[in-house]
């Protein structure tokens, strides 16, 4: 087998909505700890980690070991069985979460752990309507699709649910009031009570946000912000539902989660990505009554699964015994500074922005335009020289960096020669 064979298969076989990256597309053969090779055995130093997911690296020992002892006493049972790896995260989950967070629903992606606490809170609240915001990723199904605020990620579903509403993004380094923060005094969260006034019935069931904004670029609210939106969500009845999807598990570094870090606690809590270090899993963790309020027969076939969920657990001990929060709070603000270095050098980055291991760079030219051509340049160039690296924002020009959270300073001083080579060659 080779790249070319896979890469062939790959466009006769597979919908042609599964966009790869690059000219040709990487085909990836292996993968061990932070590195992955091609068919041809050329190695390349990940730096995005599977969309944020490969959490502590490629085939980690201990987390395999894990999944094959589950597959050798149960491989799968469904919901409609209790099973002891499922209940022992949902156990987890409820003791490393902020707050009154306790029971949980298992699903396989993020995108139903997405939807289900938006039906959790419409049935706790007796209300429909949800806000969300623009610049926003939260699923690929039809309702989760209509949460996200991208046109690009909408397109196959179309506008087909109704009551939801997009508040606008806190977008500082592209603020859509055309204010400068802290001046600001944070419009942009402030501006959600006049849009729950005019597009809303006035009660809304609940608020959904990324404490840091993912596909839409890495973008990172003021410290002030959820502190605001939250406040006023909740004063017409709406819950706070927290997407921690891409912010969790101590990417964000120091805590756990990445709305800690706002001083909010969330009535709801999604996951997926990172919990499991690549195994198929998404949770919904919700406070007793939220919980409680969701009494209609429901069911997940392959939520609960044993290996996901032993693999989440084994994930998560590993997260503890290695102390990974302080981990990527050091390493990640070696990697910052680094990305700050690069933009004092090359005036094609506007603006380095995240915290911990969940970096990005957004690629701009005169007058922040977005920067598309050069990013897909700078893509060619870091592939060529064995770096991966991810892309997202509105415009595709924002380069975002996520490397596994086990990263040590060597890799990062490897990552940032190759980038400050390849920004050179554009």
């Amino acid at each position: 087998m080779d790249t070319a064979t896979v890469n062939q298969k790959h466009k006769e076989y597979i919908f042609p909505c599964v966009t790869n990256y690059y000219e040709t597309p990487l085909a990836i053969k292996e993968g061990e700890g932070l590195y992955i090779r091609d068919w041809e055995g050329n190695k390349y130093l990940d730096f995005f980690g599977g969309i944020l997911t490969v959490s502590i690296g490629h085939c980690q020992t201990e987390i395999v070991e894990e999944i094959q002892d589950q597959i050798h006493t149960l491989q799968h049972s469904s919901t409609l069985y209790p099973n002891y790896p499922m209940v022992m995260l949902a156990e987890k989950l409820a003791q490393i979460t902020p707050g009154r967070l306790r029971k949980s629903f298992f699903t396989n992606s993020g995108t139903e752990a997405n939807e289900t606490a938006i039906v959790a809170a419409q049935l706790h609240t007796g209300v429909k309507e949800i806000i969300a915001l623009r610049h926003s990723y939260h699923g690929r199904s039809i309702l989760a699709s209509n949460l996200t605020g991208h046109a690009s990620w909408r397109a196959a579903a179309g506008t087909a649910i109704p009551g939801i509403t997009h508040a606008v993004s806190p977008y500082c380094f592209r603020c859509a009031f055309g204010l400068t923060y802290p001046s600001c005094d944070v419009r942009c969260a402030r501006d959600i009570e006049e849009l729950i006034k005019t597009t809303t019935s006035g009660k809304i069931a609940a608020f959904i946000a990324e404490p840091i904004q993912g596909v839409g670029g890495f973008i990172t609210p003021p410290k002030e912000y959820f502190q605001v939106a939250a406040g006023i969500v909740r004063k017409y009845g709406g819950l706070f539902i927290s997407d921690e999807v891409q912010t969790g598990f101590g990417r964000t570094g120091t805590k756990w989660f990445g709305i800690e870090h706002w001083g909010v606690e969330p009535d709801m809590m999604t996951f997926a990505k990172g919990l499991a270090n690549g195994s198929p899993i998404g949770a919904t963790i919700a406070t007793p009554e939220v919980a409680d309020s969701f009494k209609a027969s429901s069911i997940s076939t392959f939520g609960g699964n044993p290996v996901s969920m032993r693999a989440g657990i084994a994930t998560i001990n590993y997260m503890e015994k290695h102390n990974l929060p302080e981990h990527v709070e050091k390493v990640g603000n070696y990697l910052k500074d680094k990305l700050l270095e690069l933009q004092d050098k090359y005036s094609l980055i506007g603006e380095v922005r995240g915290m911990g291991l969940i970096l990005g760079m957004e690629l701009v030219k005169e007058k922040k335009e977005p920067a598309v051509n050069e990013i897909l340049q700078l893509f060619e160039n870091t592939k060529k020289k064995g770096l991966l690296i991810g892309k997202g924002g509105l415009y595709g020009n924002v380069v975002r960096i996520t490397p596994p959270m086990t990263v040590e300073k060597s890799h990062i001083a490897e990552a940032v020669k190759i980038l400050d080579q390849s920004f050179a060659d554009i």
